[in-house]
């Protein structure tokens, strides 16, 4: 049996990069959530058609580690696709985001918090960990409150350093048991 996977879902290009970074440090298998219709505003709606089939066999690994956007507080249709279809074949799961939330408003009305929560009680115990990754982590100072700045920052190699870097190593430390 194979230890870890990371199956993700990306809309804009910053959470497969970071499924992608999670990968590479935990040299891991790698696996995108294809949706059968791929419409961010029919999922904001929670309209959906379902996704494609994965190629790999979840029931073979240990952990699955799901990286994804949380929408305005969202739980978004594609990553709750993927754990009610595979929930029964997902030994261990460690939900991962690259989120418009900053730690400071996780309990809020569109904070990652609340998605952690209910991807907990879905889940229960086969849900180890959950870890955000805020976008505000790599904005400057005077973007942070910026809602335009937000929405259009992508992680990258230039801007992923910092705290944000900081933060991931220790995630990925905690996941090598290191």
């Amino acid at each position: 049996m194979q230890n870890t996977i990371v199956i993700y879902y990306s809309n804009k290009g910053s959470n497969k990069y970071l499924a992608e970074k999670i990968s590479k440090e935990l040299s891991c298998e790698i696996e995108a959530i294809r949706p059968r219709l791929n419409s961010f505003f029919l999922f904001l709606m929670n309209i959906h058609f379902g996704n494609r089939s994965l190629k790999k066999d979840i029931e073979k690994y240990e952990r699955v580690i799901l990286v994804g956007p949380i929408w305005v507080g969202k739980f978004i249709p594609p990553l709750r696709s993927f754990v009610q279809k595979y929930s029964s074949g997902i030994k261990k799961l460690v939900f991962v985001t690259c989120c418009g939330s900053p730690y400071a408003k996780k309990d809020e009305k569109f904070g990652h918090g609340l998605v952690f929560k209910e991807i907990e009680g879905i889940l229960k115990e086969k849900c180890t960990l959950c870890q955000a990754f805020p976008i505000d982590l790599i904005l400057p100072e005077d973007k942070k409150d910026d809602p335009d700045s937000l929405m259009k920052t992508r992680l990258n190699d230039d801007n992923f350093n910092g705290e944000i870097r900081e933060r991931f190593n220790e995630f990925i430390q905690l996941l090598s048991g290191k």
